[in-house]
């Protein structure tokens, strides 16, 4: 049942958007800092430490393993919508802010591919 990771994706949603919107309070922006990628994070997070801990059916884990999945094209959609040109108006900062964003994507993946199961390699034999 796909259904069963959508309130999973949703409450990352607004966490992420609500974390994201107080960042960019706290450094006097009136605009959503990164809420969307703290989203994707909180998913991926809180995803697997619940399938770790084996607190879902095998239906759920399917929808959610679809959600998670589905959603780097949603946060690509959602990216590309975003003003870009009223970001750069906005001075250095948002600049910074994403360029900071994108190097900690690039430092997480290693931390965050390691939660993932290690899966067996196929021989030649199969």
């Amino acid at each position: 049942m796909l259904i069963y990771g959508v309130a999973l994706m949703g409450g990352c949603m607004l966490v992420g958007t609500f974390i994201g919107r107080t960042i960019g309070w706290l450094v006097g922006l009136n605009s959503d800092v990164g809420g969307v990628g703290i989203a994707m994070l909180l998913l991926v997070v809180v995803s697997r430490y619940l399938m770790d801990r084996e607190k879902f059916s095998k239906l759920a884990q399917d929808g959610i393993k679809f959600w998670a999945a589905m959603y780097i094209p949603i946060v690509v959609a959602m990216a590309a919508s975003q003003n870009v040109v009223a970001a750069f108006n906005a001075g250095a900062l948002a600049f910074i802010a994403g360029l900071g964003s994108v190097a900690a994507g690039f430092l997480l993946i290693r931390p965050i591919a390691a939660l993932s199961p290690k899966s067996a390699e196929p021989s030649l034999a199969e």
